[in-house]
């Protein structure tokens, strides 16, 4: 079970680090407590995936001192950092001004392009979902009432499915 929880990535919609801790340690735990890794290892993947998420440099911040916006991003570095296959985000541009929602889908794009992890994006935010999915499932009532690409989603002529894209 512990492999298989090792393989997945979680991006919290209110980012859920440490306050105690540093960005940097932050970003090493994961590593620190499920890999045997050499300290200099650890180092160079926590710069690595901070580069990735353009917070380089933020190593010593803690949480307090970080917007919104930079907390998820250092949530996404946490999770990028033990390389798993799926990655899950809750909510990621809840609570994020329109530009810096746009910073966070490219950051999901670009990390599933490059990474080729699979990515299962929970939101509200119809505008981010039909800009960053592939393929979704619109849930109402406990059950899925369309599932498509973001041009089969447009189409649909389920009444639930169109009031939610006549909020965009």
């Amino acid at each position: 079970l512990n492999e298989i929880r090792l393989r997945i990535g979680l991006v919290f919609q209110h980012a859920a680090l440490f306050d105690s801790l540093t960005v940097y340690e932050n970003v090493a735990f994961g590593l620190v407590h499920n890999r045997r890794l050499p300290s200099a290892e650890i180092r160079r993947i926590v710069r690595q995936r901070l580069a990735e998420v353009g917070m380089e440099g933020a190593e010593h911040l803690y949480p307090a001192q970080l917007s919104g916006g930079m907390q998820k991003r250092v949530g996404l570095a946490r999770a990028l950092a033990m390389e798993p296959a799926i990655l899950c985000y809750d909510e990621p541009t809840s609570g994020l001004d329109p530009v810096i929602a746009r910073t966070i889908d490219d950051l999901i794009v670009r990390t599933r392009d490059r990474t080729g992890a699979t990515a299962i994006v929970v939101s509200h935010d119809i505008s981010s979902i039909l800009r960053i999915a592939d393929r979704i499932a619109m849930i109402a009532d406990g059950s899925i009432v369309a599932c498509g690409t973001p041009g089969e989603i447009r189409a649909s002529e389920d009444e639930r499915v169109q009031a939610f894209l006549q909020a965009l």
